[in-house]
């Protein structure tokens, strides 16, 4: 009788137990966020048996202590269609970008991975940054809010092992 309450008091095997065991995991992640105000990021990829499609999908949970913002980013380009509530892999990915506000700049970190200086191209109008990348088949776009509005002319770019850096001094 004792072997059968151990079974009924343990989860499950299979897709029902997998998914409680996660969910209770990402639960008790995010109290631990709470309390040391970090951040967790999880991501993960997939290709078709065919090898022609990839898939990227992620997000990003920042947690603040003592009132700060919390946020979170979702990145890649695995999205849900709205109609049809099905998932669609879009052939541009949406990197994952933080917004640091500094007090001389804005800095804008991006992770595009095989991405060089000369393959993006940025537009700046006020405080909205849109964000182009193409190198071979790896396409990355994002718009981004920024703090402040800054001046394009003004603004650097640098790339390095798939991070480009974005730089807007500020007047």
């Amino acid at each position: 009788m004792a072997e059968k309450e151990d079974k009924a008091s343990r989860p499950q095997d299979g897709a029902g137990g997998g998914f409680l065991k996660g969910l209770t995991d990402l639960v008790e992640k995010l109290n631990e966020l709470a309390e040391t105000g970090q951040e967790l990021r999880q991501n993960s990829e997939f290709t078709s048996p065919d090898q022609k499609i990839k898939g990227v999908y992620g997000f990003n949970v920042r947690v603040g202590v003592g009132g700060k913002p919390e946020s979170v980013t979702p990145f890649g380009n695995l999205k849900v269609d709205r109609k049809s509530k099905k998932p669609v892999i879009q052939e541009v990915r949406e990197p994952l970008v933080d917004v640091l506000d500094e007090s001389d700049k804005i800095l804008v970190i991006a992770e595009m991975p095989g991405v060089g200086v000369d393959n993006i191209s940025l537009d700046i109008n006020g405080d909205v940054m849109t964000i182009n990348a193409h190198q071979g088949a790896k396409k990355y776009r994002k718009e981004v809010l920024l703090p402040k509005p800054v001046d394009k002319n003004k603004a650097s770019i640098s790339a390095n092992n798939g991070i480009v850096q974005i730089e807007c001094p500020l007047e």
